[in-house]
């Protein structure tokens, strides 16, 4: 495969010269920025994750800030999730769509200080349409992407790894709970969440210099629990039923066909962007559904196009990520499929660039 020629466009990390010194192999572009994807190989790093602990340069993940009276108000609009429980000490997912009602992004959002809130972004221009509905709407808010840049901690023993960094406190967050934690003269905002099932955190690094002290630091307190630099593993997202914005759903899609109606509240269906659509849809019934499914034969090549779904010769829907999974030696995938084959069992055909491939719904992911 041909390499990724180096760009000012394609903006480094305050990171990048930790993955490098630890070998990185290659990188995915997201939000204009490198992110790391394999290290020693994507099978290797699989294990490793399972098994111990890695960090995980994960500067991509921009934060657009919303600062000022009428900050939440504002992120209200943009999304169907009900605000009302957010708290300067819990995180949350929410959906943002579009008027249509289509998914423009799935962001994890943070209060980060007095009416000062990060919509922690995955990979699209959400920026560009914060601004414009602050600036249509004559918000009094100002709407910047800040100087901070998430670094994962992830794997089983990452509580033991943070422990060590930032004191035991850390190991009391709950899930997608968050806190301020003290390194190095600076408190960062911690939140135990991450890109993968098999636990951990993230650290809002604010500010670009703190980057590599707080990098190296991880790394030294790490080498007895074999610390290593890693990434998103594709395997083991999508056995873990973790979705990629891009990938396995668009703003073609809306949330409830991405399985994310929990995060649908009826009381703002009224106001948010999309809450229409969303309540036909509601009403309706969604026309297609984000599934797992099973793969059968020989390992997947990559999946860098949807891979066409059928049953009994008619199209049905597709497949947007594939990959072979070591530990439950299956095909493991991620598809969107129509109504009337999502159902559990269902048989299917996938298109595969190797041929025709039996496949077949599942009642749950594989973790």
């Amino acid at each position: 495969m041909a390499q990724l020629s180096p760009s000012r466009r394609v903006r480094r990390t305050p990171f990048s010269d930790g993955v490098e010194a630890a070998g990185v192999k290659a990188y995915t572009v997201y939000n204009r920025m490198l992110l790391p994807t394999v290290f020693a190989s994507p099978v290797e790093d699989y294990h490793h994750l399972k098994q111990a602990v890695q960090v995980w340069d994960v500067s991509c993940e921009r934060q657009v800030q919303v600062k000022g009276p009428d900050a939440l108000r504002l992120i209200q609009l943009l999304t169907p999730r009900d605000l009302s429980k957010l708290a300067p000490n819990r995180c949350l997912y929410i959906p943002v769509t579009d008027q249509g009602g289509g998914m423009l992004n799935d962001p994890v959002l943070i209060q980060a200080g007095p009416d000062t809130f990060w919509i922690s972004i995955a990979d699209s221009d959400l920026l560009m349409w914060v601004n414009a509905i602050a600036g249509c709407n004559d918000f009094n808010v100002q709407v910047t992407e800040p100087d901070v840049s998430p670094l994962g901690v992830q794997g089983p023993r990452a509580d033991d790894l943070m422990a060590q960094v930032f004191g035991d406190r850390v190991r009391d967050l709950k899930f997608f709970g968050c806190d301020r934690f003290a390194f190095d003269g600076f408190d960062f905002l911690i939140a135990r969440s991450g890109y993968s099932k098999q636990g951990g955190f993230e650290i809002y690094v604010e500010g670009s210099e703190r980057g590599m002290p707080l990098w190296n630091t991880l790394f030294e307190a790490g080498k007895p629990l074999d610390v290593r630099a890693g990434g998103p593993n594709l395997m083991e997202r999508i056995e873990g039923g973790l979705l990629s914005y891009g990938n396995d759903m668009t703003s073609a899609n809306s949330p409830l066909e991405c399985g994310l109606g929990k995060y649908v509240s009826a009381s703002q269906l009224g106001s948010c962007f999309g809450g229409r659509a969303l309540r036909e849809e509601i009403e309706a019934g969604s026309k297609r559904m984000i599934r797992a499914i099973e793969i059968d034969g020989g390992e997947v090549p990559g999946c860098d196009r949807a891979w066409p779904l059928r049953a009994g010769g008619a199209a049905v829907g597709q497949v947007t990520s594939a990959a072979w999974s070591p530990d439950f030696a299956t095909n493991v995938a991620i598809g969107m499929v129509d109504a009337g084959h999502w159902g559990a069992g269902s048989e299917l055909e996938v298109e595969t660039p190797q041929g025709a491939r039996q496949a077949r719904v599942r009642d749950g992911f594989w973790n």
